[in-house]
């Protein structure tokens, strides 16, 4: 085909994996791919040999070798990387030949000063959204939401009551949702927005079938071309560009254990939770009396390094049924026979590859797109429940005995039986998501 494009992910795990997996999926197509990325966490190369990689560098970023996924970071790498970035697809279109020409840019939807730069050199830009099509819909409201008095200070931040203009979400899932109060929030927002209507065309890591009616809203707001092509990792394995090195005890420990019998708790890569919290977890878990693979991930706890806080009485009574690691191979969990149940913080990663295996759902959501993913696994999918009041034991126990031994469980896992037939059509020669990566191919090319 003997085109190049030029990837560019925002620098975070959960940002940087579907980009890379998009990247492979293009180059599965006949694309010659380069990757530009900041030295702060940048992809390991040696798993990507096909791929040309261009490290753009600026002092601000380069003082810490790891950024987690913060607002205040999201606004400092559209601020600081504008004159590198430039520079760096300058140099990359000077060098270009014409027989294999740059056909476009594609830049994680976060990263929105890239559209000044992709409009000054003339080079038609592309969107990957990495969130879930739902989450990006109340997102975009933050608007509407904040002069509606939903993010007023006076508001019950624990109120069941619905918000019309943001279904499915609950009062008390703002509050969560804009946990990041602020003009930094407001400006990512306005910024991603006013960068999406000015690109060429959106990609979504989702599939028509999961989230149709928000598409047509969507589609009706930004009348650009939505490329939805996904589930990303049914292409390709997400493991090659994990930050974390994944413990392989959690298979061999899952292979001695019964089918259905083991729930998954893993809370992703920046999720952070206090002591308290991780002792009614710990409670909880041992209490439900099933066993559990658990990821708890050195410094999700605040304040520790990793398993200190656990109290002698508490440890002995999780090691009874439980194992547990720093980091697992998810997706290899999920498909895992012996996993029942993922209980999660519900990033849109974590809850396709759970759709993906047909596994229902437990969620403690935190932030961002979070609360909106747990209110469709719980209401509009009906595969899951949420917590609705953070970490109580007592509350954690009849939420695993509900999903891995009730009746209600058992309904659950034949809705996500389901999702999870409707994701193997969609990529098939025909599905919904197959012929959305032939025109988003066709696309590309038409540059």
């Amino acid at each position: 085909m003997g085109g190049r494009l030029l990837l560019f992910p925002l620098p975070f795990q959960g940002h940087i994996n579907p980009m890379l997996q998009l990247a492979s999926i293009l180059y599965s197509k006949g694309f010659n791919i380069t990757i530009i990325h900041t030295f702060c966490n940048s992809p390991n190369k040696s798993n990507y040999p096909h791929f040309a990689f261009e490290a753009i560098s600026e002092e601000t970023l380069t003082a810490s070798p790891t950024m987690q996924g913060s607002v205040t970071n999201v606004v400092l790498l559209n601020k600081v990387c504008f004159d590198p970035f430039r520079d760096c697809v300058k140099r990359l279109l000077s060098n270009a030949s014409a027989d294999e020409p740059i056909l476009c840019l594609i830049t994680d939807a976060l990263l929105y000063f890239t559209q000044a730069v992709a409009d000054l050199l003339m080079l038609p830009r592309l969107v990957l959204r990495t969130s879930s099509l739902s989450a990006f819909h109340v997102l975009r409201l933050h608007p509407v939401l904040l002069q509606k008095g939903y993010l007023s200070e006076g508001l019950d931040s624990h109120s069941d009551a619905p918000v019309p203009e943001a279904q499915p979400l609950k009062v008390k899932d703002i509050s969560r949702t804009y946990k990041i109060e602020g003009e930094d929030l407001a400006e990512i927002i306005s910024g991603m927005v006013m960068g999406i209507k000015a690109s060429s065309g959106i990609i979504w890591n989702t599939f028509v079938e999961l989230e149709q009616p928000v598409l047509n809203t969507i589609q009706q707001n930004f009348p650009i071309p939505s490329f939805t092509i996904g589930p990303f990792h049914k292409y390709f394995t997400a493991s090659a560009s994990s930050l974390l090195e994944q413990d392989r005890t959690a298979i061999s420990w899952l292979d001695m254990q019964a089918p259905l019998s083991v729930l998954y708790v893993s809370f992703g890569s920046v999720a952070a939770i206090d002591k308290s919290e991780f002792f009614e977890m710990a409670w909880g878990l041992a209490n439900s009396k099933q066993k559990f693979l658990w990821v708890v991930r050195p410094g999700v706890i605040r304040g520790s390094e990793w398993l200190e806080p656990f109290p002698p009485g508490l440890q002995e009574a999780v090691s009874e049924r439980g194992h547990i690691i720093k980091w697992a191979p998810q997706q290899e969990v999920l498909a895992h026979p012996a996993t029942a149940c993922f209980w999660s913080h519900c990033g849109w990663n974590s809850t396709l590859e759970s759709v993906c295996e047909g596994v229902p759902m437990i969620c403690s959501p935190s932030f961002g797109d979070q609360p909106t993913n747990a209110r469709c696994v719980e209401t509009v999918w009906k595969v899951g429940l949420v917590l609705e009041n953070g970490f109580e034991r007592e509350e954690i126990e009849r939420a695993i005995r509900r999903v891995m031994i009730d009746q209600e469980g058992k309904e659950m896992k034949m809705r996500m039986s389901c999702l999870k037939e409707k994701v193997n059509l969609c990529l098939m020669e025909g599905g919904s998501s197959y012929k959305s990566l032939e025109d988003l191919v066709s696309f590309i090319l038409s540059f």
